[in-house]
């Protein structure tokens, strides 16, 4: 076993201890289990980069016999020197409120009380940096009252859980690159990894789907950027979007309208190394008030937006309230309406797209995932939202995905890609036959091969015409197929001949005529038999 797949296997430890502790102090698959774990695992990420970055900084205190106690013998005004020399990734943290320090102390009355305490200063003292914002410009600090969730032994289930921490250490662990921490990241939320009954995005998006849209966005080299999902989720699709640019030449712009995910996304940036962007994170609506604005209060533009939106969903609250004058340009094709016997089944993600449209710059670039439906809608919203992108000649292409790609709807589903600078050719793909099918739960699932992702990306990218895979067309193309987006619709039909003399064509045509009569006098025959009984049924 190699050093990551080592480290790989302590941390998912790490995490499995931790819910053994929940779970024998009654919160198994309770609601409340998520908001520990994952405040408890960033508590001791951030805990360990703290201590890392004391000993890089500071060769006298990495060399002592003691680190904590050459930490502790630091005067005031020497720590905080030293903090400051820290990258603003790295949370301030007291002797005092290290993990270390309470492990000694456990044996102390009301022990919940300290650690909790201890939890909510931490918040505190670094809340201008890792506070989430609501739309409302409340701050979401880092950490809670944990202690709170459990019903009994408070005290010894604080120390139960300190008791996981000091034995593993993050140390080692802080060079390791992008793939490492989406592999933990998925690991730690796998077990809360729902939507609460479909009132809000998925959580998650499959790596497939997330590496073929920042690879086909980003080619060749770019920097000082701005990349925004207005549906963010835990942002799988940002982060792989962040690791595609380079983490140090983009900034991070979201918001989603849930706080849990809001929080998911934060520790999403944490562990990959993009706190710069954590004050840009908001929780909100995005459709009835999206959040950021420049100075004259226009909505921002981004140079890369990502989004897998919620497809459908109740937006009846909020739907007229759109309806605004400034809101007619940012929903130029129109506001969908609200089912009258299903609420919830109004296309919400038609809001999202046109949303997008109008929040990129001149140079933007966009995927999203849609219902494949959209690609060939003939009328309404959706054609409407076709027509201008074909128009505003602001398309790249479009990937179909297998059915099943996610494995919680049965929806097929495509990739739209935007691109305001492309004004010539446009990819269609169809990869709805790649992928193997495998059993995932209750629900059946399409995984992808390293080398179908590959191929995807790579005809998309050299714009490739591959037979019935891949074609490429131009706008006016599309403009005459009724500005459908279905790689099929382009597809040459092939039709085979096959040379044959006079005397086999005689043969083969009085062959047909012969399986016709018979055919025919057949069906005279069963008419007859059918007409008998069912007037002898008359009779009866």
């Amino acid at each position: 076993m190699n050093t990551t797949s080592q480290f790989e296997t302590q941390t998912k430890n790490l995490i499995d201890d931790l819910k053994s502790v929940c779970a024998n102090y009654g919160l198994g698959n309770d609601g409340n289990e998520f908001k520990i774990i994952t405040q408890v695992f960033l508590y001791k990420f951030l805990n360990d980069k703290f201590v890392h970055e004391v000993k890089q900084i500071d060769a006298s205190i990495a060399a002592a016999d003691d680190w904590e106690k050459a930490f502790r013998a630091l005067s005031d005004d020497d720590r905080e020197m030293l903090t400051l020399q820290m990258s603003e990734s790295t949370a301030t943290i007291h002797p005092d409120q290290l993990i270390s320090s309470l492990f000694d102390r456990q044996n102390e009355p009301k022990f919940a009380d300290i650690l909790d305490n201890t939890l909510i200063d931490i918040a505190k003292n670094n809340s201008d940096i890792f506070s989430v914002i609501t739309e409302g410009g409340e701050k979401i600090v880092l950490f809670e009252n944990i202690s709170k969730y459990v019903t009994d032994k408070r005290d010894d289930f604080c120390k139960a859980i300190i008791n996981k921490l000091v034995n593993f250490s993050f140390e080692n662990i802080f060079h390791e690159k992008f793939d490492f921490y989406a592999t933990i990241f998925e690991y730690l939320i796998s077990d809360y990894n729902s939507n609460s009954g479909g009132k809000y995005a998925e959580y998650f998006t499959p790596h497939a789907v997330a590496k073929i849209m920042a690879r086909c966005l980003v080619q060749g080299e770019v920097s000082n950027v701005t990349c925004n999902d207005p549906s963010a989720g835990s942002g799988t699709l940002l982060m792989n979007l962040a690791h595609q640019i380079g983490e140090d030449k983009c900034t991070i712009y979201s918001q989603d309208i849930s706080q849990k995910s809001s929080n998911l996304l934060r520790l999403n940036l944490i562990l990959n190394n993009l706190v710069h962007s954590i004050p840009n994170v908001v929780k909100g609506n995005t459709i009835l008030d999206p959040y950021q604005r420049e100075k004259n209060g226009r909505l921002m533009r981004f140079d890369y937006i990502v989004s897998n939106p919620p497809f459908k969903l109740d937006f009846s609250d909020f739907s007229a309230d759109l309806d605004t004058k400034e809101n007619h340009e940012r929903f130029f094709a129109g506001i969908p309406n609200v089912p009258k016997a299903k609420k919830e089944g109004m296309a919400i993600y038609l809001l999202f797209l046109q949303h997008i449209m109008y929040s990129l710059t001149e140079k933007g670039k966009a995927a999203i995932v849609v219902p494949t439906g959209f690609i060939t809608a003939q009328s309404g919203i959706d054609k409407k939202i076709r027509e201008r992108m074909v128009e505003s000649k602001m398309r790249a292409g479009v990937v179909s995905m297998p059915s099943n790609i996610f494995a919680t709807t049965g929806t097929n589903v495509s990739i739209l890609f935007l691109d305001k600078q492309n004004k010539g050719d446009v990819v269609l793909i169809d990869a709805s036959n790649l992928g193997t099918t495998v059993k995932e739960g209750k629900n059946q699932k399409t995984l992808l091969s390293f080398e179908e992702e590959d191929k995807i990306i790579d005809t998309f990218n050299t714009k490739i015409a591959i037979a019935d895979f891949s074609v490429v067309v131009s706008y006016d193309d599309i403009k005459t197929k009724n500005y459908s987006l279905s790689a099929g619709q382009y597809f040459e039909v092939k039709i085979e001949y096959t040379d044959i003399t006079a005397d086999e064509f005689t043969s083969k045509m009085n062959a047909f005529e012969s399986n016709l009569e018979g055919l025919f006098a057949e069906g005279k025959t069963l008419e007859v038999e059918i007409q008998a009984n069912l007037k002898s049924l008359k009779y009866e």
